[in-house]
């Protein structure tokens, strides 16, 4: 009896020593994130998604990452990991919008806006902000012709 609690004793700590782990790749790498250490915190957040794939969080620091190394193609690809994963999650629905602006994709950039409108909890201001630079783009566009 002594040994099969033993037993259990040591697998429920390796459990937590390997769930801990995980949580600490995350956390590392967003302080990493925060001194602007990118490349360090780019390893260590795909290394936290390599034990933990369904944490939305480090595809979102990485579509971050991604923008600001200006490798729009790696931070599309994270921005929706991102919203499969987490469907409501502003800033990642945000930064796609922004990304749909740039590319002048109007049609897209009115879907996810109105897709943000609904969502919005946090970022509720930047809803009015999306509208005008649309307006300001489509009016440009406008002129031109």
């Amino acid at each position: 009896m002594k040994k099969l609690f033993l037993l259990i004793l040591i697998f429920n700590i390796m459990l937590n020593v390997k769930a801990y782990g995980k949580e600490n790749f995350f956390i590392e790498a967003k302080n990493k994130y925060d001194e602007k250490q990118m490349e360090d915190s780019k390893f260590l957040f795909q290394r936290n998604i390599v034990f933990n794939p369904k944490d939305f969080k480090s595809y979102l620091y990485l579509a971050k990452i991604y923008n600001f190394e200006k490798n729009e193609f790696e931070e599309l690809k994270n921005l929706k990991t991102t919203l499969l994963l987490d469907p409501k999650n502003e800033d990642a629905l945000q930064m796609l919008i922004n990304i749909e602006l740039e590319k002048s994709n109007f049609s897209e950039v009115i879907d996810l806006t109105k897709k943000f409108e609904i969502i919005c909890s946090k970022l509720c201001n930047k809803t009015k902000e999306m509208k005008e630079r649309l307006k300001e783009i489509e009016a440009k566009g406008e002129n031109k012709e």
